[in-house]
């Protein structure tokens, strides 16, 4: 980031505005884990229990995201970041849905806890505005299983979504395109925090009222 705009009022502007929008979206993401994990415990279903662990991880990046916002990267924040954001997510939202499918799923949580925890962080934060992952990690591992789990999950997501469709219409159609807004987000997270942090709060809105929304 140019350090012009670094100091520039928009930057200062920003900054509180994109921790707010953050911290927002780990709200409404706990919230919602809640929820679902109030549904595991009532039906002992084990795709919930794997949406509860997704929609958890969901807001702890996003509270890693508000608070590197706030208060600046470092190796720490950046860590949990990519772990919960970038190897959690995703992963655990397709378990469920293959779980929901009656399909064997692989449980890659232990892997992506042990890779994020393990793998050296390299390189100088600066502080402001989401660190690249090229910057700060190898491609092998971390960054090869994010893209590997990430594709896996999301096509479990879609295609699952796409199987059930007519059980769930509007709900399977939320999720699908709330899972997309926060695919674009990360996509475009070198835009900046601020605007990383808004495709984080839209996503997990639409992801919310696509749990919610009653079956057909």
């Amino acid at each position: 980031m140019p350090c012009d705009h670094v100091r520039s009022g928009r930057h200062y502007y920003a900054q509180p505005v994109e921790a707010l929008l953050a911290f927002a979206a780990a709200l409404i993401a706990l919230r919602l884990s809640g929820r679902v994990a109030g549904r595991w415990r009532r039906r002992r279903a084990p795709e919930l229990l794997a949406w509860t662990a997704a929609l958890f991880a969901y807001a702890v990046a996003s509270a890693a995201l508000a608070w590197g916002a706030a208060h600046g990267w470092d190796a720490r924040s950046f860590r949990v970041y990519y772990l919960f954001g970038g190897l959690l997510v995703a992963p655990l939202l397709g378990a469920g849905s293959l779980l929901l499918w009656r399909r064997r799923a692989a449980g890659p949580a232990a892997l992506a806890v042990g890779i994020a925890v393990a793998v050296p962080v390299h390189g100088t934060f600066p502080g402001s505005g989401i660190p690249a992952a090229q910057d700060h990690l190898d491609f092998v591992p971390a960054r090869l299983v994010a893209v590997v789990a990430n594709s896996i999950g999301t096509a479990a997501v879609v295609v699952v979504a796409a199987a059930t469709f007519r059980r769930r219409p509007l709900g399977n159609a939320l999720i699908v395109l709330g899972v997309a807004i926060a695919a674009v987000g990360s996509a475009l997270a070198g835009l900046g925090a601020a605007e990383t942090a808004a495709f984080a709060a839209a996503a997990v809105v639409v992801l919310y009222a696509g749990f919610v929304a009653p079956a057909r």
